[in-house]
């Protein structure tokens, strides 16, 4: 290992079979059940100004076949260093051609289609996004519908834009085309796969 590569780099994972593991299983079962936040139970030193939950998203589905796009706030020689030495990724500067784009909060204008849309013939081949967000439960009221949904699920992301609703919901109806998202906040994160439509007001109740 090159010590003049490697120094001031922070580390990834304290035990890198188990939190990898269990980071993993976090992150599936959060786009398998959307609305329900997943708490990341692994503890590490993500860079500045990556929170832990989008530092492990990044660990564990980033790799050198998957190109990355970094909104402006993440484009530093430091992260930059951090990802590219982890997860050995290429960066893109076109979020088009990029499989993952990390943001720092929401723009006031979020054009999801901006990013990798995919195909009907290679839908797997659109974006994920990954979006630091300040808060996962205090946001205006909203919920959720569709698979892996039980009913309804609460959605009270807190930062989103006024037109995130609608801009979301056209992302949901050009399925099987469209982009996914993985809300991260502190050591929590929340899937919004694009089968997931959001209505706003509070959640109907389910009669018993």
């Amino acid at each position: 290992m090159n010590t003049a590569t490697t120094q001031g780099l922070l580390p990834a994972w304290n035990d890198s079979v188990h939190d990898a593991q269990s980071a993993f299983r976090s992150l599936l079962t959060a786009m398998a059940e959307p609305g329900h936040i997943q708490q990341l139970t692994i503890r590490f030193e993500p860079p500045e100004p990556l929170h832990l939950a989008t530092a492990a998203a990044c660990l564990v589905l980033m790799d050198f076949e998957t190109p990355v796009w970094l909104a402006p706030e993440f484009d530093t020689d430091a992260l930059k260093s951090y990802l590219r030495f982890h997860c050995g990724l290429p960066l893109v500067a076109d979020p088009a051609q990029a499989h993952f784009a990390v943001l720092d909060t929401v723009p006031e204008h979020l054009d999801l289609n901006r990013y990798s849309q995919g195909s009907t013939s290679y839908p797997d081949k659109s974006a994920t996004l990954l979006i630091q967000v300040s808060d996962l439960e205090n946001g205006p009221a909203r919920y959720l519908t569709g698979p892996g949904i039980q009913g309804h699920a609460n959605f009270r992301v807190s930062g989103l834009p006024d037109d995130f609703v609608s801009r979301w919901n056209q992302n949901h109806a050009s399925f099987p085309q469209g982009v996914d998202i993985l809300f991260c906040s502190g050591n929590a994160v929340l899937g919004l796969p694009r089968t997931s439509r959001i209505h706003d007001g509070e959640m109907p109740c389910t009669s018993q």
